[in-house]
């Protein structure tokens, strides 16, 4: 190498050390994990709606409304959780209970919700009662126990397995919700937790809306 180029090599390392080090932006791509979709559960009641999402869950009280103004409240509140929402589970009816008093007036709040769904184009899954306890429990029934010990024990299931406590008059509404929250999560590529098919065999019973980002 001549002399004319040591000097030159000498100026261009001068150059490149005075140079300021501009971090590299992280790689776009299949590796880039996507933001978690918002996901509403909706466990619709007359008197106490469960609401959830990932990490929380409330409970939408009616107090002591009733009739047409009850049905208003109820869904004002539902629409201040989904408006923004890009999927919202609804668990469906248990048609054991279709000629309890007052099935009439919480098929047409069930049916509200539903409608202003539609109207906004946020599309919504109504998940049988059987399936939303498949996934919280890994069985619909368990042999000697009341319908509130069952939900008790979707109620454990969401404190251990997503560190969510629901406590309260509407413990069990909210535990319903978020199971329902988990399961459109889980329906769209976001579990919240390793579960063993026993449980995710309900996943399987459910109506899902048609995916319009795949």
């Amino acid at each position: 190498m001549t002399a004319t180029q040591l000097a030159l090599t000498a100026v261009l390392d001068r150059l490149a050390a005075a140079l300021p080090v501009v971090p590299v932006p992280a790689p776009t791509g299949a590796g880039t994990p996507s933001p978690t979709p918002l996901v509403i559960g909706l466990d619709v009641s007359l008197s106490c709606t469960g609401v959830a999402s990932r990490g929380w869950a409330e409970a939408i009280r009616s107090g002591r409304r009733d009739g047409h103004e009850r049905l208003a409240h109820q869904l004002h509140e539902m629409q201040s959780y989904y408006r923004h929402a890009e999927l919202v589970v609804i668990e469906g009816p248990a048609f054991s209970r279709a000629m309890q008093r007052g099935h009439d007036e919480l098929a047409a709040i069930r049916w509200m919700a539903r409608h202003d769904l539609w109207k906004r184009g946020i599309p919504y899954a109504v998940v049988p009662p059987d399936n939303r306890t498949i996934y919280a429990t890994g069985r619909a029934r368990w042999a000697g126990e009341t319908p509130a010990q069952v939900k008790g024990r979707v109620r454990d299931a969401v404190q251990q397995r997503y560190g969510v406590t629901c406590a309260g008059p509407g413990r069990y509404d909210q535990a319903d919700a978020l199971i329902l929250a988990e399961m459109g999560l889980a329906h769209l590529g976001h579990p919240g937790a390793v579960l063993p098919p026993t449980h995710t065999r309900a996943l399987g019973g459910v109506a899902w809306p048609e995916r319009t980002d795949a």
